[in-house]
């Protein structure tokens, strides 16, 4: 499907992907960053995948329990439904979306909107986590967060499991995860 880029001068959409591990603070900018755009009375609608319901139904929170409203889908394309005469579009937790997340970023910033796209990088094997590498291979600003590790103070860019529960996909927070340093994470 082809989309007619916006080249009439007008706004000039782009794609801006934060990622990192697990309390890197990866949401925390994202609110961040929508609440500046709301401040300059832009069209701000955000979205989160629906199977995140951690610590609320509606909201995107940030582990500081900082919290903005979002609209939970629980198919990337309903973004793009959703997302009409907007000026930003926010997405947390982008690891979670289907494959045509990369695709409904590209579409929405072809139409002149700045998408702002928060997910872990890696899962917690280290690996890439579903869509994010075709997200950072599409985006124009990547900003990469780190945690710190708890074993022993470095910076940390790995989400470890603390459980041996398998599986990509395994919601939780601190009783099931913890940030560590690449040192650590192989000890």
């Amino acid at each position: 499907m082809f989309i007619e880029p916006n080249i009439s001068g007008e706004r000039r959409g782009w794609i801006e992907v934060i990622c990192g591990s697990m309390f890197s603070g990866k949401t925390e900018e994202l609110i961040r960053r929508l609440k500046r755009a709301k401040i300059a009375n832009l069209k701000v609608e955000i979205f989160k995948p629906g199977i995140d319901v951690r610590y609320d139904e509606t909201k995107v929170v940030s582990h500081d329990a900082n919290a903005i409203h979002s609209t939970p889908v629980d198919n990337s394309q309903k973004i793009l439904l959703l997302s009409q005469d907007v000026d930003v579009v926010g997405i947390d937790e982008a690891q979670f979306f289907d494959d045509e997340i990369t695709h409904v970023c590209e579409t929405l910033a072809l139409k002149g909107v700045r998408v702002i796209v928060a997910g872990l990088d890696m899962d917690y094997l280290g690996k890439p986590f579903g869509q994010m590498p075709n997200l950072l291979a599409i985006a124009d600003y990547i900003s990469k967060l780190h945690a710190i590790c708890v074993q022993c103070g470095n910076i940390a860019n790995i989400s470890y499991r603390k459980t041996a529960q398998e599986g990509q996909v395994l919601l939780g927070e601190k009783d099931i995860y913890e940030p560590r340093c690449r040192v650590c994470n192989h000890k």
